[in-house]
């Protein structure tokens, strides 16, 4: 089963299946290019590897309209047109294929192309997106729980008295094939909330208090950073209050110890880590 869904950022979509947008070839799902960045020393032979980094993914589908109806074509053609608009911007993709799904994001590189049929009784087409994020990710966005306070201290008390517990440390698994950035959101009563990944040994911090009707809101995506601190009918930014040495940290891939603490906080506190793992191909 290959089935592709694109969707605008107008809410309007457009299935590529059998009919009537059959798929005749679809590349660029699993294929996309390098860049090795290297370092080369006077008088050395060779040079020295630095990293690699992937280039943006183009996704092409060719198609055609399965109907030899002349109005019927008319119409099917207006409906791609319409939904694959390069003027939208971004897009969501969906691609169902044995069984697996996952989803891109990708703006048309341009207006889908519709050749001359001749004598050919269906109309042919072909549709290309350059996807700026060149990973697939799962659609479903994992979430995992931390509590910031434990109270432990309660009437009548015997020695020695246990007044609470730091933080929750935790391990959560990223089944990608590369980094994943996280959306942190903690509700409060809360204050000077810290964030760690163990593994890699970063943290973010947040200088402030958070009230008992606020909610911290944190995204590390490198595309779209955000401190914010949610109240009834507002959104206060909040990158003033990022703690110097914090880093707008990744999953790693495979287990991350998390540590989550507090200055000040209680039993109601709650931090939650979401992520969708992202894929080289599919």
């Amino acid at each position: 089963m290959r089935r592709l869904t694109y969707e605008n950022n107008r809410g309007e979509s457009i299935v590529f299946y059998h009919s009537p947008f059959f798929i005749e070839a679809l590349t660029g799902i699993g294929e996309v290019d390098a860049d090795i960045q290297n370092q080369r020393a006077p008088y050395r032979d060779g040079d020295n590897y630095i990293d690699t980094i992937l280039q943006p993914r183009f996704v092409t589908l060719e198609g055609a309209i399965n109907s030899s109806n002349l109005n019927e074509i008319k119409n099917y053609r207006k409906q791609i047109l319409k939904v694959c608009n390069p003027k939208l911007g971004l897009g969501k993709l969906t691609l169902e294929l044995d069984g697996d799904i996952k989803e891109i994001y990708g703006v048309l590189d341009s207006v889908p192309a519709f050749p001359e049929r001749s004598s050919n009784p269906y109309q042919r087409f072909m549709v290309v997106w350059k996807c700026p994020n060149p990973y697939w990710r799962d659609p479903q966005q994992v979430s995992r729980s931390l509590k910031a306070y434990e109270g432990k201290f309660t009437f009548p008390f015997t020695f020695p008295v246990r007044f609470g517990i730091e933080g929750d440390i935790t391990t959560i698994t990223n089944d990608g094939d590369t980094s994943a950035p996280v959306i942190i959101t903690i509700q409060g009563p809360i204050s000077r909330p810290m964030i760690e990944n163990r593994t890699t040994g970063e943290y973010m911090q947040i200088n402030t208090t958070i009230g008992p009707e606020e909610v911290l809101y944190i995204d590390t995506n490198p595309l779209a950073k955000r401190v914010e601190i949610h109240r009834t009918n507002q959104i206060v930014k909040a990158m003033g209050y990022v703690d110097y040495n914090s880093d707008f940290w990744q999953l790693a891939v495979g287990d991350n110890e998390l540590r989550y603490r507090a200055d000040e906080g209680i039993a109601e506190a709650i931090a939650a880590v979401s992520w969708h793992s992202q894929y080289v191909g599919i």
